[in-house]
This record gives structure tokens, C-alpha cells and sequence, in this order.
């Protein structure tokens, strides 16, 4: 293997460092929060970011999750302690229930699954199939809030964050 000329190491190490700081902090879905794609049929359809954050983010959301999960618990409306325990369970039951919705297959759908909250996200052709997909996973059992960040087409600004190219 040739050897580099000190000039060659350095500028290799700046081009690194450039294009590690062009590319910003390092995102991670730290919490482990269920994402997933229920369909992939509108071609062009931006794709959600999913639930990733950096590191500083997570150090800031940490307490909020824990008070958030918690007062499920204590207002009676959770049997466990902690409201994000559910996920987990709740994730794949979503999956098939959205996977089942007539005309599913003509968008592309993404839910994301956090503290009992169904998150949808993506292209639907029309607000009748959103509401349906909607309603489908709000019939979920222990599912407390559909939160509906569909959009009709593939052609505007989506109402959530939009994964890096």
C-alpha cells in the first residue's frame, strides 16, 4: 500500500471531518418506538423520518417520557405503569388491522407507535381511505389516540418530518 504525504492524510481527515459535520448529529430511534410501513403504492410519496432523534433530543425528551408515560397510569386510563410498555404489543395489531383496510394498497402508509398513540403517516388517493385507516387503528384494543398526518397525493409538503435522501 503506498504511503500518504502528510498533506494528503490532512486533507482527507478535513474532507471527513466536513462531510461528518455537512451530515449533522447522528439520529437513532433511542426509544425503540414501533415504525413501520403498511404499504408502498403511491409512487413519489415522501418517507417519514420515523421516530429518530440525536442525542441531545433524546436527553430532553427523556423526562417528558417518563412523565407522560406514567400519568396514564396514575389516572386510571393504563394497568401498567407505563404507558410506552404497550407498543410493543399494540404495533403489529395496528399493522394488520391497517394492512386490512380496502384500498390500502393504492397508498403508501407509515405508523409509528408511541405511548399507546398511532401516528399515520403518508400518501393516501382520497380522505375516505384516510378516515378508514383511521378508524381501523383506533379499533385496535388499548390504542388511545389516532393522530392522522395522512396526505392526499404525493405533491405537497407532508405534514410530518421527512427521512433524509
Amino acid at each position: 500500500m503506498p504511503s500518504r504525504s502528510p498533506r494528503d492524510t490532512l486533507a482527507a481527515l478535513l474532507a471527513l471531518a466536513c462531510t461528518a459535520a455537512w451530515a449533522g448529529p447522528e439520529k437513532k430511534n433511542w426509544f425503540d418506538d414501533p415504525f413501520f410501513q403498511v404499504s408502498s403504492g403511491a409512487r413519489g410519496c415522501p418517507v417519514p423520518e420515523g421516530p429518530l432523534y440525536t442525542a441531545e433530543e433524546r436527553r430532553s425528551q427523556m423526562h417528558a417520557r417518563l412523565e407522560r408515560g406514567t400519568s396514564c397510569w396514575l389516572e386510571g386510563r393504563c394497568k401498567d405503569s407505563n404507558a410506552y410498555r404497550y407498543d410493543k404489543v399494540i404495533a403489529p395489531q395496528v399493522q394488520a388491522a391497517l394492512a386490512a383496510v380496502p384500498g390500502v394498497g393504492r397508498a403508501s402508509v407509515w405508523a409509528v407507535v408511541q405511548r399507546r398513540w398511532v401516528y399515520l403517516q403518508g400518501c393516501v388517493p382520497s380522505r375516505v381511505l384516510a378516515r378508514r385507516l383511521e378508524q381501523a387503528a383506533r379499533a385496535v384494543p388499548e390504542v388511545e389516540l389516532v393522530v392522522d398526518d395522512l396526505m392526499v397525493g404525493t405533491r405537497d409538503k407532508p405534514p410530518y418530518p421527512v427521512a433524509s435522501p
